[in-house]
């Protein structure tokens, strides 16, 4: 095998300076001033930002979380000239199915932590083992162990190719991929270009453009016409981060790369609007050690910038049609999506649609569950 195929064994190991940097600077924070009864109309609250980062630099176990990482496989190759790192979990059931899982911004790896062991071995976790699969999950790259990235043009197509290359590299000839938020990007784009061997595309997260013609409007349902509404509130209220990230993330990563309370906030206020609406705090719709997991990767491997420029590489697209694929395609629709099922058909060969009413954006972390039972029922006929 080549040197630059080469896939070398990886553990993540933080060294012990860093973590006691990242508590020092937490301790050292200075704090701007605060509006009260403004709640999180004006962002993140500073009693509320206060008290989680005195956790995070205080009880927050980094040290555990790193280990519940590394009883996964992982490992590092270099594609496109990228060093790309990502979880390979095998299964032992001999039928299992390759499954190629991407997640999003502001995700990471951790986003998996508790649906790998039921999809790898079912039956230890109460399902049919002939709905087993092996897992690979590669960080993006420009984002934690696979950043940061060293020249331009890393957008979701090239990611795309890159996964291509990645399963080829394992060996695998026959694939499904699985992913939410960018992932619900590179994943579809996965089978438009190797359709030979991608057997079915499962997304949650998918964000749907409307044309803006009449006819693709006039059959909307009232669950539909929901989502274009929150959609509009996105695009008033909700996508600052979105704008910044796609026109200035240089500027951005300076503040993100050199305070860990400033990576926190614009982390944690995601979590805030895109979360489960019925749990009125972030850590009531996911686990506050997985939460701090997440930030942590990025404060870590200081990946706030690169991570920003996926959305720089990728906003010249926004919006555009893309190429209608055949690969079968299952939707799993959570709140807080804005995912239109008419308006996915004009790209997607959609085969399998899911509405659910608990669970949100982050649905590995908050619904592993559902996720997981989703998953499953898609790719059983296809095996």
């Amino acid at each position: 095998m080549p040197q630059n195929s080469e896939i070398k064994p990886f553990r993540i190991d933080i060294p012990q300076a860093e973590i006691d940097d990242l508590r020092a600077r937490l301790g050292r924070t200075r704090w701007p001033d605060d509006l009260s009864g403004v709640g999180w109309e004006l962002g993140v609250p500073l009693d509320y930002l206060k008290g989680l980062a005195e956790y995070w630099g205080g009880t927050y176990d980094w040290r555990g979380q790193e280990a519940a990482l590394n009883q996964f496989a992982q490992f590092t190759t270099t594609i496109d000239g990228q060093n790309i790192h990502f979880l390979h979990v095998r299964s032992a059931e001999p039928q299992a199915l390759p499954l190629l899982i991407t997640h999003g911004w502001p995700g990471s790896i951790a986003e998996f932590l508790d649906i790998i062991g039921p999809l790898v071995d079912p039956a230890a976790h109460g399902g049919d083992p002939a709905d087993a699969f092996h897992v690979i999950a590669p960080s993006i790259p420009g984002f934690g162990f696979s950043g940061p990235t060293h020249e331009r043009g890393w957008n979701t197509l090239r990611v795309a190719h890159a996964w291509v290359e990645l399963m080829s590299r394992l060996g695998y000839e026959r694939y499904g991929a699985q992913g939410g938020d960018t992932g619900a990007m590179v994943s579809p784009e996965l089978g438009r270009i190797d359709p030979k061997h991608v057997i079915g595309i499962h997304v949650n997260s998918l964000v749907t453009f409307p044309s803006g013609q009449a006819d693709e409007m006039k059959d909307l349902r009232d669950g539909d016409l929901q989502r274009l509404e929150l959609m509009q509130r996105w695009q008033n209220d909700l996508s600052g981060y979105a704008i910044l990230q796609s026109t200035r993330p240089q500027t951005l990563a300076y503040a993100l790369t050199d305070s860990p309370v400033g990576q926190l906030a614009w982390i944690v206020e995601k979590f805030k609007d895109w979360t489960d609406p019925a749990r009125e705090l972030p850590e009531h719709a996911v686990d506050r050690d997985r939460l701090l997991t997440d930030v942590s990767i990025y404060w870590l491997t200081a990946t706030a910038g690169s991570s920003a420029r996926l959305y720089y590489e990728g906003a010249k697209s926004w919006g555009q049609t893309s190429e209608p694929s055949a690969v079968p395609t299952g939707v799993a629709v959570f709140p807080m999506d804005v995912t239109i099922r008419p308006i996915a058909e004009r790209e997607h060969n959609v085969v399998r649609w899911t509405e659910f009413d608990r669970g949100g954006h982050f649905a590995a972390m908050e619904t592993p569950d559902l996720l997981v039972a989703d998953v499953r029922a898609f790719f059983r006929p296809l095996r």
